[in-house]
């Protein structure tokens, strides 16, 4: 779903490129000598999002600064190491396409609420649970994804995405001069810049709000040690505790997350000139990111997903070789393993981060909008699932105690927005879906 699962701010689909488009380059066409620069342009374009998402996390539990760069080091480990394993495959593993891997901005989110209410060893219980569950129901793909049709996925998306930005906003408000410029640098380079430019205007954005916030006296953070190389640290909040109500929130966003995993399997394998293999496809790409959280459990991060940020960048470049993204994913896990690398990054000032998961959630939220595009909201009944959905999933965030005087299970699923969301798009659209069935033509938003 994603909240995690990016795309590129005007990207149009394999079919939407708007003039004329360059050679595309086959997977074994592409030079050595442009391989590297090729990889960093693909790192620049995403490192953002997983910045911004370890902070997150470590705002929310109070992580200090040298457990922050262990986070973020296990962190770009795990993406290099998914966007090998996405890009190469083994063993029906990895969708072999050019895809780059990170934190789920939404998994983050339901990550940090089940902390703060059960701990942050439930937590990582819960990420763990979510990724066997994944793998369990991969047999039965085809009954549950038929569940998400782009009015369900779209809504939760959209809910996804302000969730997130709620979330990240007490970060951006901590210092809000250096937010604020990192919010308008970024802005103006979506509108400003052109082709792969345009792509790395977070990371612009990140540059000139550090500056700016260096100007207004606000030093780097300091992070201690003096390592060369930084390993992830397994289990950092102790042996994961599992609860299956607790986890609940993040279960149903696993099961959500396979029809954005078939959407992203299809748009990356047209946009790569490969005939889309759903059945095939979309499997092999889940379980990579079941394989990842896994992973991600034992190392105390939140559930990975697949991305299509990159997508972008292989439409721009004309380049679609599955190698460059796994050259990519190697450069992750570099960094990730050098420690001064992690330990700069963990000194970012916490505004400028924050101004930069303001623009990447905010992101998210209109990718949930360009979902509902193809759902005829002119249609009553589709109209109201989407608002009874959407009221589901901000009640939430704007009423936190609404539902405290329900019962524990009940204020567990629907205390959390995502699946609240999710859950009640879900099930009115089925119902819709089966009012429609005998005999007539089911409406466009009804899946």
């Amino acid at each position: 779903m994603n909240d995690g699962r990016h795309r590129s701010p005007g990207h149009r689909g394999a079919g939407g490129r708007t003039g004329p488009s360059p050679k595309l380059l086959r997977s074994r066409e592409v030079p050595p000598s442009r391989l590297l620069p090729l990889a960093a342009q693909h790192v620049l374009a995403m490192i953002a999002a997983p910045v911004s998402t370890v902070f997150l996390l470590a705002d929310g539990l109070r992580l200090p600064p040298g457990r922050t760069a262990a986070l973020l080091s296990a962190t770009l480990v795990l993406c290099g190491a998914g966007a090998l394993l996405q890009s190469l495959g083994a063993w029906r593993i990895g969708a072999r396409l050019p895809f780059m891997m990170l934190p789920g901005g939404a998994a983050a989110a339901l990550f940090l609420q089940i902390a703060r209410e059960h701990g942050a060893a439930t937590a990582s219980g819960a990420v763990l649970l979510a990724a066997v569950l994944l793998l369990a129901v991969l047999p039965l793909y085809g009954r549950i994804v038929r569940f998400f049709p782009p009015l369900v996925m779209g809504t939760t998306v959209l809910v996804i995405g302000v969730t997130m930005v709620s979330a990240a906003a007490p970060m951006a408000a901590a210092g809000g001069g250096p937010a604020l410029v990192t919010v308008a640098a970024t802005a103006l380079g979506f509108l400003l810049l052109r082709g792969v430019w345009r792509q790395l205007s977070v990371l612009l954005g990140m540059a000139v709000g550090t500056a700016a916030a260096a100007l207004a006296g606000t030093p780097l953070r300091a992070v201690p040690g003096d390592a060369l190389l930084a390993l992830p640290r397994l289990l950092p909040y102790g042996t994961p505790h599992f609860d299956l109500l607790a986890a609940l929130p993040l279960l149903v966003f696993a099961l959500a997350s396979l029809a954005e995993a078939t959407g992203q399997t299809v748009l990356t394998s047209e946009a790569v000139g490969r005939t889309p293999q759903p059945a095939r496809d979309v499997p092999r790409t889940v379980r990579a990111d079941a394989v990842a959280s896994l992973a991600a459990g034992l190392c105390g991060g939140a559930t990975m997903v697949t991305s299509a940020e990159n997508i972008g960048i292989v439409q721009l470049t004309g380049v679609r070789s599955r190698f460059v993204t796994a050259a990519a994913g190697a450069l992750l896990v570099g960094c990730g393993l050098l420690a001064p690398v992690t330990r700069l990054l963990a000194a970012l000032p916490v505004p400028v981060v924050g101004g930069a998961a303001l623009v990447v959630y905010a992101v998210i939220a209109t990718m949930g909008i360009d979902l509902l595009r193809r759902t005829d909201l002119t249609d009553r009944a589709a109209t109201s699932v989407v608002a009874l959905a959407l009221l589901a999933g901000l009640l939430p965030l704007l009423a936190p105690r609404l539902y405290a005087p329900l019962p524990t299970w009940a204020h567990t699923l629907l205390g959390s927005g995502v699946p609240a969301a999710a859950l009640t798009a879900a099930v009115l659209s089925t119902l819709l879906r089966r009012r429609d069935a005998p005999g007539r033509t089911a409406p466009a938003g009804a899946g």
